[in-house]
Order: structure tokens, then sequence, then C-alpha cells
């Protein structure tokens, strides 16, 4: 078992997150120069009495050929695009000196990066029971699937939002295949003691009344979400610069009336317009029918008793958390994780886009002292010319 030093609080002073933030720089990202790989997977339909269907789950493989992997989990309403900024600092671009005897100073180490679309999102498919055959550890089995697909025996897996929630659970009841996990915002939160509805935890934490409407509604919420799919994602990804309304997600009963005011929103200001774009097509061509399955009690409970029943809540590998320090203190989510590393990084919810280099900079930190990447072998047979190299 790996240790580590425990750093419980890195705070960055506001200030110097605000001018970061008011000078944001786009990524220049172009999800369409990337392709698509598939995957045909097992899926469990549980309205259906448990019937086992098949369910296609496409991702993005860049640099398959690296000794290290990251596969990059994204939340709602997230696509595998939205890992934009950790794709770039993280793919391979490395100057490859390829003949013998000459010099290899110039060969950088890289990871091998798997970046999906999870079930119901994009142009993933999903078994089409939202409320109850999309729990984690459903999530977790399309995560090995895809693993297995690209040859790939173990992975750090790093997660935004749900994706973090997906991960913990990944590197839970997965160890021999999840050696790590970057959680990104969402602390791991251990399914000890009783199942806890959504509805018990508004009145503590009133900015998740809008679960209520996702969980109790969700025909409504999936019509409400699809009617408007660029203003649906342009009031929900925004920076601290850039806020919603005070009374965002504050409603049981809708999740966009906070904006009814707004004639048009401002656009998502850590995405360019083809990346926002992109974002729509995306979803039009699935809308949000099978991507609200993270909030109902149905697939919450299933988490919660599946890992419940096994009784084996403890993550040994070393795990940073980047936001919600109150929160994981309430949750004592520290006694669960042997090797913790935190790094706070004032923020919105987006961190990993507002403040990408902050994010990048940790990861990377972190990644060199657990994960370190190992630089390509120089061929002994190679054709004796320096060769420029750019893998997307």
């Amino acid at each position: 078992m790996r240790t580590s030093a425990r750093l419980p609080l890195l705070c960055s002073c506001l200030p110097l997150i605000l001018l970061t933030a008011a000078e944001h720089v786009y990524s220049g990202f172009n999800p369409r120069a990337y392709e698509k790989r598939s995957v045909s997977c097992k899926a469990v339909r549980r309205d259906q009495g448990d019937a086992v269907v098949d369910i296609s789950l496409t991702y993005v493989d860049i640099n398959p050929n690296a000794s290290k992997t990251l596969i990059m989990v994204h939340g709602w309403p997230g696509l595998w695009s939205s890992w934009a900024y950790q794709i770039q600092e993280f793919k391979v671009v490395c100057v490859s000196v390829v003949c013998r005897g000459c010099s290899d100073e110039l060969l950088q180490d890289d990871y091998h990066l798997i970046i999906p679309d999870l079930r119901g999102f994009g142009e993933s498919g999903h078994p089409g029971d939202v409320k109850s055959s999309g729990t984690l550890f459903d999530m977790v089995g399309d995560l090995t699937c895809i693993l297995e697909d690209a040859g790939v025996e173990k992975a750090v897996c790093v997660g935004h939002d749900w994706g973090s929630s997906v991960c913990y659970e990944a590197a839970r009841s997965r160890p021999d295949v999840f050696e790590g996990v970057v959680g990104g915002v969402v602390p791991y939160i251990p399914f000890v003691g009783n199942f806890t509805p959504i509805s018990y935890l508004v009145p503590l934490l009133p900015r998740l009344t809008y679960q209520l409407f996702f969980d109790k509604q969700t025909p409504q919420a999936v019509e409400e979400l699809n009617h408007d799919i660029r203003r649906t994602l342009r009031s929900t990804l925004r920076m601290k610069t850039s806020p919603p309304p005070d009374d965002f997600l504050k409603s049981k009963d809708s999740f966009l009336d906070a904006w009814k005011e707004y004639e048009e929103i401002p656009p998502v200001p850590f995405l360019d317009k083809d990346e926002e774009d992109y974002f729509v097509e995306s979803y039009e061509k699935s809308g949000f029918d099978n991507t609200l399955q993270f909030y109902t009690d149905e697939n919450r409970y299933a988490s919660w008793k599946f890992a419940h029943d096994q009784g084996n809540f403890t993550i040994s590998q070393p795990d940073p958390v980047a936001d919600w320090a109150v929160a994981s203190k309430l949750l004592k989510s520290a006694d669960y994780l042997d090797n913790l590393t935190t790094k706070m990084i004032q923020g919105s919810h987006w961190v990993h886009l507002e403040h990408a280099d902050l994010f990048n900079t940790e990861m990377k930190k972190w990644l060199e002292e657990y994960f370190p990447a190992t630089a390509p072998a120089i061929s002994d047979h190679a054709n004796p010319e320096k060769t420029l190299h750019e893998e997307l």
C-alpha cells in the first residue's frame, strides 16, 4: 500500500483567482478532430425483469502506446469534450528523436487518455430505463468494458462532478483495475449508515432542490431540458465571474425557472463558439432523456445497497479532492481514504474548465508522484532522422 503525506488544505488567494477568470483564454480545442471508437457492452434493464441488453458506448482513445492510462469521466451535463483542457495538457506532444545514437533529450513523457461519453450521453447508448438502470456500479461496468476494448488492464480514474462519484465507486469495487482516483469538486461519499433520499438533504442544502424535480418529475424535467438545449446548457455551464441567478437550482418544479427574466442567456464563458455548438449538437442527438439517472432515488438506492451490502467503504488509493472541504469533513471522507491528498481551488463548479491551469498543475504533480508516465522507447532500428510527432 502506498503512503503519502496528507495535505488537508491548499488555498489560493481570491484576487488571483478572479484575475485568472477575468482573463480566461479559450482552449482552442477542436472536438471534431478526434475520432470516436465504439464498443458493445452488456447492461441490465431493471424495469424489464433485469433483462440483459447490449448498449453501444463511445469513447476517444489518445496515445494508446503510453504506459500509464488516465480514463476521464464527465458529470452532468457533461460530455467527453468537457475534458478539453486536460486532454491538451496530458496528450502526447513530443519531439521524438528516433535514430540510433541520437540525443533523446527532447522526448517527453506522456499518458494514454481514454475519454468516454457515459451511458445516455452524446452518442453512447442506454438500456432505456433512466429511473433504475443507471447506477454507479452500472457505470463502473461500462468503464471496465471500455478499458477491456482498449486493451488496458489498469487505469487512473479522473472524474468531475458525478464522474468523481463513478471513479470513487470504481476504485472501491474494482481496485484490481482502477489504481488511483482524481476527484474534482465532489468528495468521496461513503455508503455507510442508512440510505438518505435527496428530500432529506434539501432543507440543509437548498441548492439541491432541483434534484427533487429531476427525481420526482423525470419526464417533465426531460421535456423542459430538451425544449431549448442551448439555453439549458448555458444556464448550467456558468463560472464565478458569470454566475447564474441567485434562485437557480432552488425550485422543485422547474430547472430553468430562475432564468425566465433573461430573454437570452449569455454564452458558456469557458467554451468558444465552436465548442459550445458541439455540445449542443451532441445533446440534440439523444437529448437529456437518459442523463438524469444520477438523480433518481431508485438508482441512488441501488448504488447505496450494492456498496452497503459489500461492507467495504475504504479506498486505499491516493485521491486528491478538488473542492467541498467542509462537506468532506462532515462526511468524514478522509476516514475512508487511506492516502488522501486534498487541494483547494477557489472557483465555481466547473473548476477544471474555469481554472484549468491550476487544476492541471495539481493533477500533474500528484500523477508524477504516484503514477509517473514513462517515455516510449527509442527504436534501435529507426531511420536516422529526427521526426516531429504530434498525436491528437
